[in-house]
C-alpha cells in the first residue's frame, strides 16, 4: 500500500559537530551530513527505512530545490516535485561536543504564490492513496486553511488524512474539516486548547477532539514521557524507553511514520503505538538529522513488547 506524504515547506538539513560555539570567531565544524527534510519528507524517509512504500509531494525551487530532488533520489523515494520560483530553504543543526547541546537554525522558507499553492493541491488530487500524511509547517504565502483544503480533498478521495502540524495549520484545519488522525505534541495541544495540561486534562482534551468529530484518533507525543493515544473507545498511554539521547531531530516524524505504517497494515492499535514509540526512541539514538534505523526500531519494539507483563501500558 502506498502512503502519500505532503511537505509544503521542505528543507535541506545540514548537520555537523563542533567542539564549542563562540560568538564572532569562526566555528569550525566537521562530520557534515546533508539530508532531505521537512515533516512529510521525514515521514516518507522513515516509512521507506521501515520497509513500507511512500510517495512524497513537495514544492521545491532554485538550485537548492535541485539538491533536494537529488537527495531524495539517493534514498530513493518516489516523489512529485512541484516547481516554485523561490529557493528551497536550508536548515542547520550544530552539535556542541563540550556542552552536549544541540543548536538548530530553521529559516521560514520561500513564499508560495497562489498559483504554486494550487499546483500543490492539484498534485494531491492526482494521486491515489489510502493514507495521506500532511506534516510540517505551512509555508509563507499559503492560506491559513490550506491544510483544511487538503483534508477536504482527502475526504473526497476516500483517503485517511494524518495531520501533524501546529498553529493555524492545526487549529484552522480541525475547526474546518475532520481528519482521521491528528498528532500534536503536548505543547501543541496546550496551544490548541489555550491552557496548560496535566495527565488528566491532557486525556480529556484529546477525548474532546474525538467526541466533537474532529478526528478518529488523537496521538499526543510527550517526549521522554512517551505518548497518549485516544480513540472513541480506547485510551493507550505508553512510556518511552530510557535512552541516551543524541539528537531529538525527527523523532516526532518517525513516530508519525511508524504509526501510520502500522495502521495501514491493520495492526492492533496497541501494537501500532508500541511500534511508533520504538521508532521515535530509535531516532534519538542517531546524530544530527539522521532518522531511525530499522534494526534499532525492531529491537526496541521487541523489548517493549517483552516488557509488557511487568510494565504494561495504561489501557482504558
Amino acid at each position: 500500500m502506498t502512503i502519500v506524504t505532503l511537505s509544503l515547506n521542505p528543507t535541506i538539513d545540514i548537520a555537523s559537530e563542533t567542539d564549542i560555539v563562540r560568538p564572532t570567531s569562526k566555528t569550525r565544524t566537521y562530520n557534515e551530513t546533508y539530508d532531505p527534510g521537512g515533516g512529510g519528507v521525514n515521514v516518507a524517509r522513515t516509512i521507506h527505512e521501515l520497509g513500507g512504500k511512500a510517495q512524497v509531494i513537495c514544492p521545491a525551487g532554485g538550485f537548492t530545490g535541485a539538491i533536494l530532488d537529488e537527495l531524495l533520489g539517493r534514498i530513493p523515494i518516489e516523489r512529485t516535485i512541484v516547481p516554485i520560483s523561490g529557493m528551497t530553504r536550508i536548515g542547520t543543526t550544530i552539535y556542541e561536543r563540550k556542552s552536549g547541546m544541540e543548536y538548530r537554525f530553521v529559516p521560514n522558507g520561500p513564499r508560495l504564490s497562489d498559483a504554486e499553492v494550487e499546483r500543490c493541491l492539484e498534485a494531491i488530487r492526482d494521486v491515489d492513496c489510502e493514507y495521506l500524511v500532511a506534516s510540517g509547517s505551512v509555508p509563507l504565502g499559503a492560506p491559513t486553511d490550506v491544510l483544511a483544503q487538503i483534508a477536504i480533498i482527502a475526504a473526497e478521495k476516500g483517503a485517511k488524512l494524518v495531520l501533524d502540524s501546529s498553529g493555524a495549520g492545526l487549529s484552522v484545519t480541525l475547526d474546518t474539516a475532520s481528519v482521521y488522525l491528528v498528532k500534536p505534541s503536548i505543547s501543541e495541544l496546550e496551544a490548541l486548547v489555550g491552557r496548560r495540561l496535566d495527565d488528566e486534562t491532557t486525556e480529556r482534551a484529546a477525548a474532546e477532539l474525538v467526541e466533537q468529530g474532529k478526528c478518529e484518533i488523537v496521538a499526543v507525543t510527550m517526549g521522554a514521557a512517551g505518548a497518549l493515544v485516544v480513540t472513541r473507545d480506547r485510551v493507550i498511554q505508553m512510556l518511552a524507553p530510557p535512552m541516551q539521547a543524541r539528537s531529538a531531530v525527527g523523532a516526532g516524524d518517525s513516530f508519525v511514520a511508524a504509526l501510520t505504517l502500522a495502521l495501514s497494515r491493520e495492526d492492533d492499535l496497541e501494537d501500532a503505538v508500541t511500534y511508533a514509540i520504538a521508532a521515535g526512541a530509535a531516532t534519538v539514538l542517531t546524530t544530527g538529522t539522521r532518522l531511525c534505523r530499522a534494526p534499532d526500531v525492531q529491537r526496541i519494539y521487541d523489548e517493549l513488547r517483552s516488557d509488557r507483563p511487568s510494565h504494561p501500558p495504561i489501557l482504558r
